[in-house]
């Protein structure tokens, strides 16, 4: 664990509101091109090892909130970034990651079959997870 690790807050407020947001993912869209700036690599921790990700402008990477993270330091240039949080209707970021799994499975069963029998028992069980799992 680096000494700049971070853990995010599990409940952030939205500023200007009475609300507040859980912070199921965590999003962080890159505004400088990697060309612009030396180190600076967001490095977020799972369960398979640490992964360095530095994105071209425009570009997002999402992760789960839980995630610790941190970004190595600017050698060179500046770093410029948007960060923010999404409260998911899935709280549970394991229901999340099978639940997209089971999706992406069920559309590439869809193209393969289109409107066979299995696409539509696969699409009952996805439909009938979500709505055990999700809040809203």
């Amino acid at each position: 664990m680096s000494l700049g690790t971070h853990v995010d807050n599990s409940i952030r407020p939205v500023m200007g509101t009475p609300f507040r947001v859980r912070t199921d993912l965590t999003a962080t869209l890159f505004l400088s091109e990697p060309d612009e700036y030396d180190g600076g690599e967001l490095v977020v921790d799972d369960v398979y090892g640490a992964h360095a990700v530095k994105l071209p402008a425009g570009e997002m990477v999402l992760y789960p909130a839980t995630s610790l993270h941190h970004v190595t330091p600017v050698r060179r240039g500046t770093r410029l970034a948007s960060i923010f949080w999404i409260q998911s209707m899935v709280r549970d970021d394991s229901h999340r990651r099978l639940l997209f799994e089971l999706d992406m499975a069920i559309n590439q069963v869809n193209q393969a079959l289109p409107s066979h029998a299995a696409v539509v028992a696969l699409t009952n069980c996805y439909q009938n997870l979500l709505r055990r799992d999700a809040e809203v």
